[in-house]
C-alpha cells in the first residue's frame, strides 16, 4: 500500500523518470537509423503518408474521453490517501467506457476514410487507392489502441514505470523497425500499418498481464459502478477538450501542409519534425512520473507539489537547451550527413524553427502536469479551445505566405505563448509571488534570444564559435545561479567518483 509520500519520493521519481527516458530514447535511436532507409525503400509520396499514419495511431491513443488520464489520477489520489478498495471496479468501469467512446470512433474514421484520402488530402492518384485501405485498417484497431491507454494509466498511477517501458521500449522501436523489415517484401502502406496494428494488440495483452499482476483483485472483484463512471467522467470531461484539441494543434501543420502544398512538402517538413519533436520525450519522460506524483500530493502536501513544478522546469531547461542549440547550429550539416542535399536545401530553417519550438514544448510540458494533475484540467481545456481557432486560421496564412517556413514560425510561436501562459497559471494556483515570475519568463526570453547567435554568423567556423560562446555562457550559468547547494554537492560527489575510478584504473 503507497501512501504520498512514497509516491512522490525522490529517488523513485528520478529512477522512473530514467525508466521513461530509456523507454522514449530507444525508438529515437532506431528512428535516426532507419528513417533514412524507410524514405529510400517507400518514397517521398508513401513515407509522407506513413508519418500521417503515425500521426493518427498516436492521436486515437488519447480520444477516450480524458478517462486514461482520468484513471491514473483517480487512483494515483486512492493510493495516496491509503483507500484501495474500490480500485478493481473504478478500473473495470474506466476500460466499459473507453470501449464505449472507441467503438463508434473506429466505424466513424473507417467511413470517413474515403473523404480523408480522396477530398482532403493531395494524394498522387496511383497511392489513393492503396491509402484508403491503410487507413481503414488504422480505424479497425482504434479500440486496441484505446484500451491500452487505461491500461498504461493503471501502471502509472502505481509508479510502475519498470512495467510501462518493458512494453513501451519494444513496442516503440517497432514502430521504426516493421517498416523497414516490411518494404523488404512490399512497399503496400496496408501491410505495413496492418502488421503495427497487430503488434499492438499483443502489447495489450501484455499490459492487461501486469495490471492483474500489480493488482492480485483485478479479475476476482469485476465490478461496474454508475458513482464511478460519474466522477471519472467529471475529471475525465476537460481532459477530452485537451487531449482533442492538443494534438491537433501539435500536428494539424502536417494535414495543413498536406491539403495546401503536396505530400513531397509534407514529407520535407515532417521528416526533421518526426526526429527534432522526439526531443519532447526528454520532458515527456519526466511529466508522466509527475503527474501521478502531483496528483497524490496537491491536496494534502502544496508545498510539495510546488517543490515538483520548480525543479522539474530546472531539470527539463538544463537538459534540453543544449541540445537545442547544437540543433539550430549544425542543422544544414545534420540534414545533410543524415539525408541528403535535397533536405538540407528544403528543410534546415523549417528544423531549426521547430528545434526552438520544441525547446518551448518541453518547458511548456511540466506546468501542463501541474495544471492536470492539481485536477484542474478545465483551465488546460479553456486555453486549448481559445488558441485552436485563432492558430487555424494563422496557420492557414502562414502557409499560403511562407510554405512549410510559414508553418513552422505559427508552430513554434504558438507554444510559445502556450508555455507562458500554463506557466503562469501554475504560478496562480501555488500563490508565487508574481515577480518570482517575470525573472524566470526573462530567463525563457533570454534563451530564445541566444539561439539566433549561431545562426546569424557565417561560415561554419564561425557558427561553430558562436555555439561554444553560447554554451559556455549557458554552463557557466547554470553552476552559478540555477543549481541549489545541494544540487552542487550531488555533482561534486560524482565527479569525485569518476576520479576515484579513473585512478583505480591508472593503478
Amino acid at each position: 500500500m503507497k501512501s504520498s509520500h512514497a509516491l512522490t519520493h525522490s529517488p523513485l521519481l528520478a529512477k522512473n523518470t530514467l525508466l521513461n527516458l530509456i523507454g522514449y530514447g530507444s525508438p529515437l535511436i532506431v528512428a535516426i537509423f532507419c528513417i533514412p532507409k524507410i524514405v529510400a525503400g517507400m518514397g517521398t509520396d508513401r513515407f509522407g503518408i506513413l508519418t500521417l499514419a503515425w500521426v493518427l495511431i498516436g492521436y486515437f491513443g488519447i480520444l477516450d474521453l480524458g478517462l486514461g488520464r482520468a484513471l491514473t489520477m483517480v487512483v494515483a489520489e486512492k493510493l495516496g490517501s491509503q483507500r484501495t478498495s474500490d480500485i478493481p471496479s473504478t478500473v473495470w468501469t474506466a476500460l466499459l467506457a473507453m470501449l464505449l467512446v472507441a467503438i463508434p470512433l473506429s466505424v466513424t474514421v473507417i467511413f470517413c476514410s474515403h473523404w480523408i484520402t480522396y477530398d482532403v488530402l493531395k494524394i498522387p492518384a496511383p497511392l489513393k487507392q492503396e491509402t484508403l485501405k491503410a487507413f481503414m485498417t488504422l480505424g479497425f484497431f482504434i479500440p486496441v489502441v484505446t484500451v491500452s491507454v487505461g491500461f498504461r494509466g493503471l501502471l502509472e498511477a502505481y509508479q510502475r514505470f519498470d512495467l510501462v517501458n518493458i512494453i513501451r521500449i519494444p513496442l516503440g522501436i517497432f514502430s521504426f523497425a516493421a517498416p523497414l523489415a516490411v518494404i523488404s517484401f512490399t512497399v503496400n502502406l496496408q501491410v505495413v500499418i496492418l502488421v503495427l496494428c497487430i503488434v499492438r494488440v499483443a502489447a495489450v495483452c501484455v499490459q492487461f498481464m501486469f495490471c492483474c499482476k500489480i493488482i492480485p483483485g483485478l479479475i476476482r472483484y469485476f465490478a461496474i459502478e454508475t458513482r464511478q463512471f460519474w466522477t471519472l467522467m467529471r475529471f475525465g470531461g476537460w481532459m477530452t477538450v485537451t487531449n482533442i484539441i492538443n494534438p491537433l494543434l501539435v500536428y494539424v501543420d502536417r494535414l495543413a501542409i498536406g491539403a495546401l502544398l503536396s505530400i513531397t512538402a509534407v514529407t520535407f517538413y515532417a521528416t526533421p519534425s518526426e526526429v527534432i519533436t522526439k526531443l519532447t520525450l526528454l520532458s515527456g519522460a519526466l511529466m508522466s512520473v509527475l503527474f501521478p506524483a502531483i496528483s497524490s500530493s496537491f491536496r494534502i502536501d502544496r508545498q510539495r507539489s510546488a517543490l515538483l513544478l520548480e525543479r522539474g522546469l530546472k531539470y527539463v531547461f538544463l537538459a534540453i537547451f543544449p541540445i537545442v542549440l547544437l540543433l539550430v547550429t549544425f542543422a544544414p550539416e545534420g540534414l545533410a550527413i543524415w539525408l541528403d542535399e535535397g533536405f538540407m536545401q528544403n528543410s534546415t530553417t523549417v528544423a531549426r524553427i521547430l528545434s526552438a519550438g520544441v525547446f518551448l514544448t518541453c518547458l511548456g510540458q511540466i506546468p501542463y502536469a501541474f495544471i492536470q494533475g492539481a485536477g484542474r484540467p478545465d483551465i488546460t481545456g479553456k486555453l486549448h479551445l481559445i488558441e485552436l481557432p485563432a492558430y487555424l486560421i494563422l496557420l492557414v496564412l502562414s502557409i499560403n505566405v511562407a510554405g512549410i517556413v510559414g508553418a513552422a514560425m505559427m508552430w513554434t510561436l504558438r507554444f510559445a505563448i502556450d508555455t507562458i501562459a500554463m506557466y503562469l497559471i501554475a504560478q496562480k494556483l501555488l500563490g508565487i509571488h508574481r515577480l518570482k515570475t517575470c525573472k524566470k519568463v526573462s530567463i525563457l526570453l533570454l534563451s530564445l534570444a541566444s539561439l539566433a547567435v549561431p545562426v546569424i554568423l557565417q561560415p561554419f567556423y564561425w557558427r561553430a564559435l558562436g555555439c561554444f560562446f553560447v554554451l559556455t555562457v549557458f554552463v557557466w550559468s547554470s553552476l552559478r545561479y540555477f543549481l541549489s547547494a545541494e544540487e552542487k554537492d550531488f555533482l561534486k560527489k560524482i565527479n569525485r567518483s569518476h576520479q576515484k575510478t579513473g585512478e583505480k584504473h591508472r593503478a
